[in-house]
């Protein structure tokens, strides 16, 4: 099944990041059918422009104005990029690029041309909610998460993520010399899976995994700029208020979590469902501000005594508040914090995401179920 994405094609050349699975390939080959394909993961392409660099260049020229040309996995062969560059350069708008990447940490530790702002960025997610139609058991998102290929083969998905994290997230990651100890690196991932969505104590998990505490921090930096996992910072409001100021650090699919922490093939327990569902909410977040290119930033907010807002979207005098309950039942003190942050003045918006079916309104706050939210999310109707 090829599922209709919500990324629109740039006009213009643009990095394509993204991780393994998402969908960039297919995605590309659907909107650019007619451009010449370089694929990277294909041994003999690889090694031939690996020989010869110039041979792209070649090639390109041959072709007529206007054509695209697509690098795949362009992370793996970054000097192209001075190729790309020079093309750009000598052919203003004669040529179009799409380079797609699972990976910047190489780029950027080789310090690869990033072609000094003559290519944009887009970045590409698994499935949203608009994306399937809505046609998905809440359920069984957070118990398989959304790759294409797992929404698409359902009966499979046990064995889709298990292939995945075996063979992408150890084997691939260590092919790359991100990591030395790859017994360590193993032991990381399962407890860092474990504490998805938990503000991260380093120390804890360094002691937990057994390695030392610059390490673990580097683990975290490799699923970071593999595009694995993603970073939440702690929001700092104006007020008076003491602020937890660790990150959390949330994995990018729900599935891949609970392959990664051995919990697959096992029902999703109720302590899991609270981290799962913000996993799932951040994801769709994230996928709407990149589709709708809306900008800002995301943070969490929380304090000593345990106030919390979940997820707090940000860009200039804008800022949206929007908490996750893992309940079907709405309790009016689930908006506590949020609609005391909105009358202070600090947040303009608040949302509520629970797995009810009812739409309500409390004072300020919009309680909306998971589809819902999607829906509005992703109409541009609660980050704007």
């Amino acid at each position: 099944m090829i599922y209709k994405r919500a990324l629109k094609l740039p006009p213009t050349s643009f990095f394509l990041f993204g991780p393994r699975g998402a969908g960039k390939t297919t995605w590309l080959k659907k909107l650019l059918p007619e451009a010449k394909w370089f694929d990277l993961l294909n041994t003999k392409t690889y090694f031939k422009l690996l020989r010869e660099p110039s041979l792209l260049r070649m090639e390109v020229e041959a072709l007529p104005e206007g054509a695209w040309i697509v690098i795949d996995e362009v992370q793996k062969l970054t000097i192209l990029l001075d190729e790309v560059h020079r093309l750009i350069s000598d052919y203003e708008n004669k040529y179009f690029f799409a380079l797609s990447g699972s990976s910047a940490r190489k780029l950027k530790r080789l310090d690869a041309n990033l072609l000094a702002g003559r290519v944009i960025n887009r970045n590409f997610f698994p499935m949203t909610g608009t994306e399937l139609n809505f046609n998905f058991d809440p359920e069984s998102l957070l118990r398989y998460g959304c790759l294409p290929k797992v929404c698409a083969e359902p009966d499979l998905a046990i064995d889709i993520l298990e292939a995945y994290v075996g063979n992408y997230l150890k084997e691939e990651i260590q092919q790359e010399a991100f990591v030395k100890d790859f017994g360590s690196f193993s032991r990381f991932l399962e407890i860092a899976a474990l504490c998805n969505g938990q503000v991260t104590n380093v120390s804890n998990i360094a002691r937990d995994a057994g390695v030392a505490r610059p390490t673990v921090q580097r683990y975290f930096d490799v699923l970071d700029t593999t595009l694995i996992g993603c970073w939440l910072p702690a929001w700092r409001t104006r007020a008076k208020v003491k602020e937890s100021a660790h990150p959390k650090f949330f994995f990018f699919d729900t599935g891949v979590v609970r392959a990664l922490s051995g919990l697959l093939r096992d029902s999703v327990e109720k302590s899991e469902k609270g981290p799962l569902l913000e996993t799932l909410v951040l994801h769709e977040l994230r996928s709407a501000q990149n589709n709708l290119q809306v900008g800002g930033k995301f943070y969490y907010w929380r304090t000593p005594s345990g106030s919390e807002v979940d997820f707090i979207w940000t860009r200039g005098k804008k800022t949206v508040g929007i908490e996750v309950k893992s309940s079907v039942q709405y309790r009016r003190e689930y908006c506590k914090t949020l609609k005391n942050l909105i009358e202070e003045g600090p947040i303009q918006k608040g949302f509520l995401v629970y797995l009810g079916e009812s739409v309500l309104k409390d004072g300020p706050v919009s309680v909306l179920p998971l589809k819902k939210f999607m829906a509005e999310l992703s109409a541009g109707r609660i980050i704007i």
